[in-house]
């Protein structure tokens, strides 16, 4: 690098000699004369090293007063010492004393103010100490601009996050024939990364092998970073492994290079390179291997990055500690976590915020407003996460009073007008179902961005109010706000939560059409949606398509389309998708473990629901509630009252759908009593409210075997009003045990719930031909003609290769019928030779 350049004047301030008059100087006095001006030159070297000495050593006091001691004196002062007095206040970041070093060069004259020397080192001065404008007011009056004064501006630039300036101001630093040296391309490249611009960045990356900096390790490892922040993994690899020397920084660039681009298990192998490498870990790089295992929900690595901040004696700092809370928050140790909070000595709102959110994340939520009240007696103000997250809590936990109090918060802090608290506050009253205030907190937010108008197109789409959320849809494009992704992915759930299967599948392929290309979300929401819509053949045919657009599915994908099969009964594409999870090595979660248990189940594949079930070592209560029911579904109720058995003994306590599984396995087996007593303990001793559900299976259990009476008045004296499901039941059953007077007292009640189903009809007609009342039969058969009623034909399919093949009760189209109706002819008589006997429903033929 160049030196900066010296003015070597003699102060003006101070008394030189002039002769009066004529003087013929002897030898002798020439030699005195040269001898002094010698003297006073040591003598001024000597006071500047001391000063030097005092300001690299921090002691910026201590120089001051020496140099106003030999002020004091008419020592000798040149510019020089007014640049060590500054260079010493950029060093304690001392910006008072650089003040009054600045007001005393201006009282000293243009001598010493319009040095450039003097005004390159006050335009450093005030650019570490990060004052923006009074650093640009004095380097654009430099009367000499130099690479010291423009890295000094770009570094600031770059500091203080305008990363634009930064870029425009090297610009025009090459412009004005000034090349950046090795300690402004950092800043430069630091620029590029923030604004992900990786075109200037490699523009930049080819100046530095131009000028013969590749070498330079602070370089090499901005390049690394920049590439990190660009995405572009693969050349920040090949910079990092060309590199000739690495320092930690060079490591830590890699490591959270990969871990801010997802890449954590391979975050983790470079942090093992750099430990075989002998590389002494900084807080930096334990944070960025915690962050990574705390991505991975790696508990063993993340207790071993812990254990290696300890033995490295780490101070427990903001960036370490922050780190360590969010690993143990991540991976469910909320002790630890608490543990390890309570052991920082120094917290910053960071720290505070990220042990609320853990409490928040794991619904704690009484110790999350606990913890913001302890945080207020420590003098932090709740800042905007804070109550974002408050606000969240409330939203999760329906907590409408507990969103206003944080509404309230907001207002009398002026922290409404903020757009992330805003859809903060809009999302908690969207989840507590207070939608038109949502809007009115929407519509007075004056500055709205993308985020908040899709939080409000998400509210309307969550609550099926499609019309609401496309009049949104549009009215965002017309205020000049352009929808992402995003946006299109809450417009199509709208429509999917309204039923409007079609309008769904419109807005996807107008989506692909204006060159929007869907993400995972996009088709999970799709996949989900077609199958809840019963359009389980569309949502299988989807998530092949999905995985042939090289989307990776995550497990709602997943468990979406283990849902489509279920609906469709189609074990062949069920066990596809399971052949899929374990080739991929996808983990077999809970979530997708129960649906396998679900699917195969309700398939018909009660062994293969086994299987799965037996594979998954740590259980959730999910998991068990679908293996019961599967049990109760099958007629295998030892076995389900067996497995219920075993929850109660690993300490798991069962829910409301872990009842419903044991009442219907129950009600299958015909475990009146037992049902009876499960019935009452999971009020009594569980404490679970019994909903519809649990009732209907009690009904079920009552009138199956013949206690219709009971069943009835169970119905009657039920909290809420029966729904057509429990009716029908109780009325399905009166057929069974040819109970006229039940089945007619219920059947009014359905017919006015169900005007137009000609189920019910047909069940009450098969309760009077049961009984062998024919006149009341050929009276219903009139009665459903007049409503224009006809009996659904049953119906059932079977899948062979890839092709389903659908019948209806007397079905003749299908192409191979003289063969299918000639195997069942076979397999009759076969029937009666072994002794089986016909039962004739005359029910079922008057009414068909």
């Amino acid at each position: 690098m160049a030196s900066l350049p010296v003015a070597t004047t003699l102060n003006p301030h101070i008394t030189h000699f002039k002769p009066t008059k004529s003087v013929k100087f002897t030898p002798t006095h020439l030699t005195n004369l040269q001898e002094n001006a010698k003297n006073s030159r040591t003598l001024y070297n000597s006071h500047f090293k001391q000063i030097s000495f005092l300001c690299k050593d921090g002691r910026i006091q201590e120089a001051v007063d020496l140099f106003t001691e030999r002020q004091l004196k008419n020592f000798q002062i040149e510019p020089e010492i007014y640049g060590e007095l500054l260079q010493g206040c950029v060093y304690e970041r001392d910006f008072f004393m650089g003040q009054q070093i600045h007001a005393l060069i201006i009282k000293n004259g243009e001598h010493f103010a319009r040095n450039e020397y003097v005004e390159t080192k006050l335009v450093i001065f005030y650019a570490k100490c990060s004052f923006l404008e009074v650093t640009v007011y004095l380097f654009r009056r430099l009367r000499k601009q130099n690479v010291f004064s423009w890295a000094a501006i770009v570094g600031l630039y770059c500091r203080m996050g305008f990363s634009e300036e930064a870029l425009l101001g090297f610009i025009e630093m090459q412009e004005n024939c000034f090349l950046a040296d090795n300690f402004v391309v950092p800043n430069v490249l630091k620029a590029c990364g923030a604004l992900q611009m990786i075109g200037f960045g490699k523009g930049v990356h080819g100046y530095v092998l131009k000028m013969g900096f590749g070498g330079c390790v602070f370089v090499a490892s901005s390049l690394v970073d920049m590439y990190g922040k660009c995405g572009v993994l693969d050349d920040a690899r090949q910079v990092f492994d060309n590199m000739s020397e690495r320092n930690v920084v060079a490591w830590n660039s890699m490591i959270a290079s990969y871990v801010q681009n997802g890449m954590n298990e391979e975050a983790i192998e470079v942090f093992c390179e750099m430990r075989m490498e002998g590389i002494e870990l900084t807080h930096v790089t334990v944070a960025s291997f915690l962050s990574a295992s705390a991505n991975l929900y790696a508990q063993v690595e993340g207790k071993q990055g812990h254990a290696i901040a300890i033995v490295y004696a780490l101070d427990l700092d903001n960036i370490l500690g922050s780190s360590i809370i969010n690993f143990y928050s991540k991976v469910g140790l909320i002790e630890d976590a608490e543990l390890v909070f309570s052991r920082m000595l120094e917290k910053d709102v960071v720290t505070w915020n990220l042990l609320i959110s853990c409490y928040v994340q794991y619904g704690l939520i009484e110790n999350a407003l606990n913890l913001c009240r302890l945080m207020r007696l420590e003098n932090f103000r709740l800042d905007l996460v804070t109550l974002a997250l408050v606000l969240s809590a409330s939203a999760d936990t329906c907590n409408i009073k507990l969103g206003q109090e944080g509404h309230c918060y907001c207002i009398r802090n002026n922290l409404e007008s903020d757009v992330v608290v805003a859809g903060s506050i809009v999302n908690m009253y969207a989840k507590c179902e207070r939608i038109n205030h949502a809007r009115r907190v929407f519509d007075s937010t004056t500055m709205r961005d993308l985020v908040l108008w899709n939080t409000l197109l998400a509210a309307y789409a969550v609550l099926g109010l499609s019309g609401e959320a496309l009049k949104l849809f549009y009215q965002m494009q017309l205020e000049g706000v352009p929808p992402n992704v995003i946006s299109w992915n809450s417009l199509i759930l709208g429509f999917l939560r309204s039923g409007q299967v079609n309008k769904a599948k419109d807005m996807f392929s107008e989506m692909k059409s204006l060159g929007f290309k869907p993400n995972v979300i996009t088709w999970t929401t799709l996949i989900s949606g077609l199958a809840q819509n019963g359009f389980g053949d569309e949502a299988i045919l989807l998530f092949q398509q999905m995985l042939e657009a090289g989307n990776r599915p995550n497990v709602v994908s997943i468990v979406g389309a283990l849902s489509a099969c279920t609906e469709t009964a189609s074990l062949q594409f069920g066990k596809v998708i399971h052949g899929y999870i374990t080739r991929q090595s996808l983990c077999l979660s809970i979530p997708v473990a129960t649906a396998l248990v679900d699917m195969y189940a309700k398939c018909g594949s009660i062994d293969r629901a086994k299987k799965v079930f037996d594979m998954i070592l740590i259980k959730e209560l999910p998991l068990y509630n679908a293996m019961i029911s599967a049990y109760g579904l099958h007629g295998q109720a030892v076995e389900a009252l067996s497995l219920f058995k075993h929850l109660r003994e690993e300490a798991i306590g069962p829910d409301n759908v872990t009842f419903t599984g044991i009442l219907s396995a129950c009600s299958h087996a015909g475990l009146i009593n037992k049902g009876l007593e499960f019935s009452v303990d999971m009020v009594s001793e569980h404490h679970v409210k019994p909903s519809m559900k649990h009732y209907g299976c009690v009904v079920s259990l009552l009138s199956r075997h013949g206690n219709l009476d009971e069943a009835l008045m169970l119905i009657l004296r039920m909290p809420f009003e029966p729904d057509a499901q429990i009716l029908g039941s109780l009325l399905a059953a009166c057929k069974e045990h040819r109970e006229i007077e039940i089945g007619e007292y219920i059947s009014k009640f359905l017919f006015d719930l169900e005007p137009a189903n000609s189920g019910n009809f047909v069940s009450l007609s098969n309760t009077y031909a049961a009984a062998g009342r024919w006149d009341e039969v050929s009276r219903l058969r009139v009665l459903m003609k007049e409503k224009g009623l006809k009996k659904n034909p049953g119906c059932s399919w079977i899948q062979i290769g890839g092709e389903h093949h659908v019948f209806v009760a007397g079905d003749i189209p299908h192409s191979e019928t003289g063969e299918i109706y000639s195997t069942l002819a076979l397999l009759g008589q076969e029937m009666l030779l072994l002794g089986y006997v016909p039962m004739l429903r005359n029910a079922e033929f008057c009414c068909s």
